[in-house]
């Protein structure tokens, strides 16, 4: 069963699954090989760390023919890094976690499709509002940052699809293989934009830890919580936190964020247990899926895998199997 829907129109791919552009770990090799196994590569361009984009477009650019793009955290980059980005023609662009609009104008000048997250219904008024061509409803269940106060993906998902219509949506959150796929078609959604499956593939740039934690983890172990970022002093607004496997200092913290943000010393035990090697280099950002994930298989085969479950899940669910 061919899975054609206006996404994969729009962008002239093969198959309605996009990686998620998770910051640091959607390198360049992992972004092109999505891309050439018929999917959308998204490079994790994050807060617009210059030096990153810098080692990573190249390597994107040199190892795909196919569409690919970039996605960035509004609330953190700069437009002086989106319009260097832009220059090297990635054909769209993802805003997340913020305000587009100060960055609306430099990707429509560029010719790159506008691709913006959304994590309530008033962002996704927003979304609507500033033209986006593609409009992306992520559900709580997902890994990594999202809304603290959010709904989960099956009754979001076709909220955003009445809302945004005719713009093509794409669901995620809590999507790890085929039948998610296939249930967010089945929600209306365009396609799947999926990020934990993706972190384990050779290609991701994810510390060995990390990988392994994965791959053993499980739905139940993850947490949504602003702990983390506030121990290695990252500067998140408060209206998002991120879902991560279990980590000590979410055993230490919990509910005390007050006095984390205020605790210099607490800080500093974080970044020396990172050196030390106690801790992951960063936090196991991981979906409620996470338990679907049991093993290493390279992206451009994944994307094929994923693609093949999903039409036959829905050809199950039609009764033709």
């Amino acid at each position: 069963m061919a899975l054609s829907t206006a996404f994969t129109d729009m962008f002239q791919v093969r198959h309605p699954i996009v990686l998620a552009p998770m910051g640091g770990s959607a390198g360049g090799a992992l972004a092109a090989a999505v891309s050439n196994g018929g999917g959308l590569g998204l490079l994790g361009g994050g807060g617009g760390n210059r030096h990153w984009l810098e080692r990573e477009l190249p390597v994107v650019t040199a190892g795909t023919s196919q569409p690919w793009g970039v996605g960035f955290q509004s609330w953190a980059v700069d437009r002086s890094t989106v319009e260097y980005t832009l220059d090297w023609q990635p054909r769209a662009v993802m805003l997340s976690f913020g305000d587009p609009r100060p960055f609306v104008a430099a990707v429509r000048a560029a010719g790159a499709t506008l691709i913006i997250q959304v994590t309530d219904l008033a962002e996704a008024r927003q979304a609507v509002d500033v033209g986006a061509d593609v409009i992306v409803a992520q559900g709580t269940e997902a890994g990594g940052h999202g809304a603290r106060r959010g709904r989960s993906t099956l009754p979001f998902v076709p909220l955003v699809v009445d809302l945004a219509a005719p713009v093509p949506v794409l669901a995620a959150g809590g999507i790890a293989d085929g039948r998610g796929v296939a249930a967010a078609l089945a929600l209306g959604a365009a396609g799947a934009l999926i990020g934990t499956r993706f972190q384990a593939t050779p290609e991701a740039l994810a510390d060995p830890a990390i990988t392994k934690a994965i791959l053993s983890g499980h739905g139940e172990d993850t947490e949504r919580s602003s702990v983390l970022d506030i121990a290695r002093g990252s500067p998140w607004p408060a209206r998002y936190t991120g879902r991560t496997l279990g980590h000590p200092f979410l055993d230490q913290w919990r509910g005390r964020e007050g006095e984390l943000a205020a605790d210099a010393a607490a800080q500093r035990a974080y970044q020396e247990g990172v050196a030390r090697g106690e801790l992951t280099p960063l936090p196991v950002w991981a979906s409620e899926a996470v338990d679907l994930i049991t093993e290493l298989t390279p992206a451009a085969s994944l994307v094929g895998e994923l693609a093949a479950q999903a039409g036959e899940a829905l050809a199950r669910a039609a009764g033709q199997r």
